[in-house]
């Protein structure tokens, strides 16, 4: 009894020290990533050292999900930990009015890429998150190079007559180029972080680093485009008629039987070969920030937090981009390195949400009471721990479930998806009609009105009623 009582005195003592010894807090976001083109997520192809170095130090959820389907929501949810809309206090401003140093560099709330980023403008930023923020301007698809527009099978040096800001086909822009990348954002955003740590090193500081790359355009140095020639790329695996059994309601916005990327199946393998680019890039610049952060001795005071704002469709299912409810949207990588917690690798399931209420509780604050997120810290200790039964994403009426083993889709048209994930990972069929799989169905339409009814969202709801 005498040694059951000083092992929880123990754990108790080591999981205070961890907590207090946490004094910073390093939040770094890419946009447009899916987790599935990560080494540590097990891709075999695209090199990405820095990120899959930082998950073998920390935690890594493979089960981590997305609220909003595109940027702006997605992004005012995990600022917030709110489903929908905004709340009163936002991540940045709590961590300012606790009295820590707050700063954002680059897209952390909604940017338009490349609008705002070649205008240098702040976009929807919230001034009240941040003791100080900066924005890293950059040409976007007029860095001077070898411009391809892949949908439309261009391919040119000259710089007049790009797409661009606004433009129709600017989903399907990469350029390549000879330089270091120095011109670049996210180089740019990378830069002043390392300046940043520098100079608030000694007080405590909520860092927020927003990293624009893989977004279109996908624009990076010759050498990241090297490893990855088009020849040698492998598209995803497809079925015949796989979106037959797929719901109007879900499919997503550009495909390619309807747009002219489906013409150009070299094209395809060219958008590969520039996000994975894109995504090479972008590890190399988390890697200057974190060797910094080691360089300066902060390592063992800072959890790190490495997401994106949700993933992205090359081809799957014939799909293009985002703004639809399949895994390879609403799947996101999300790793947390905190010190005095060991590594290790969770399947509990993780919004994005998530993210507000677990690194507050690392650094000793208070979480507001508006919040709606669940900490992760539980898993962080135990990764065979979890928080919730299920991870919900939402667009406009139409929502997503994602429980251990199943993906149950929701539209508000009445229409709906469900996949078993452990026989059917890639969601090739849709067993939502299928009459021994009803009893599923029900049940998890009944989770997901549960969910929405907790959440304040039952004005929201579509689909059945129960």
């Amino acid at each position: 009894m005498k040694r059951q009582f000083l092992a929880i005195l123990f754990l108790v003592a080591l999981n205070f020290s961890a907590e207090a010894s946490i004094k910073n807090v390093l939040f770094i976001i890419s946009d447009d990533l899916k987790a599935s083109v990560l080494g540590c997520y097990g891709d075999q192809v695209c090199k990405t050292p820095n990120i899959d170095k930082l998950a073998q130090a920390g935690m890594v959820f493979e089960r981590a999900y997305c609220q909003g389907l595109m940027c702006a929501p997605s992004r005012t949810s995990f600022m917030h930990s709110r489903y929908l809309g905004p709340g009163k206090v936002n991540l940045g401003q709590h961590f300012r009015e606790n009295g820590w140093y707050s700063a954002r560099v680059g897209k952390i709330y909604h940017m338009r890429v490349p609008g705002d980023i070649i205008a240098g403008t702040d976009g929807l930023d919230i001034a009240s998150s941040w003791t100080e923020r900066f924005n890293s301007p950059g040409k976007e698809a007029h860095t001077q190079g070898l411009y391809a527009c892949l949908n439309l099978n261009v391919f040119t040096t000259a710089e007049e007559n790009r797409q661009s800001t606004r433009m129709p086909h600017r989903m399907f822009v990469t350029v390549r180029y000879e330089g270091d990348g120095s011109d670049q954002p996210d180089h740019k955003s990378a830069t002043k972080a390392v300046e940043l740590l520098q100079k608030h090193k000694d007080q405590p500081f909520f860092l927020a680093v927003g990293l624009v790359r893989p977004h279109y355009p996908m624009v990076a140095p010759q050498q990241y485009f090297d490893p990855y020639p088009w020849q040698k790329i492998k598209l995803p695996k497809t079925v015949k008629d796989d979106a037959q059994d797929i719901p109007r309601a879900g499919l997503a916005g550009t495909r390619s039987e309807t747009n002219s990327i489906g013409k150009y199946p070299d094209n395809q393998k060219r958008m590969w070969t520039g996000y994975y680019a894109s995504v090479a890039f972008m590890d190399a610049q988390v890697g200057r920030i974190l060797d910094e952060l080691d360089r300066l001795g902060l390592r063992e005071s800072t959890a790190v937090v490495f997401t994106s704002d949700h993933g992205y469709h090359l081809g799957e299912h014939g799909f293009w981009q985002k703004s639809n409810l399949h895994e390879e949207v609403t799947r996101v990588p999300l790793i947390i390195d905190a010190p005095g917690y060991s590594s290790g690798r969770s399947r509990a399931l993780a919004e994005l949400m998530d993210i507000y209420p677990t690194v507050s509780e690392l650094a000793g604050l208070k979480v507001p009471a508006e919040v709606q997120g669940q900490s992760l810290v539980p898993v962080i200790k135990n990764p065979a721990a979890s928080v919730r039964r299920g991870a919900l994403s939402l667009n406009r009426g139409n929502y997503g479930l994602r429980t251990t083993d199943w993906a149950y889709l929701r539209y508000k048209d009445g229409s709906a998806e469900l996949y078993d994930m452990k026989a059917d990972p890639h969601q090739f069929t849709n067993l939502a009609k299928q009459p021994q799989h009803a009893k599923t169905a029900a049940l998890l339409d009944t989770h997901l009105n549960n969910r929405l009814r907790k959440a304040g969202l039952q004005g929201e709801r579509g689909g059945k009623k129960n």
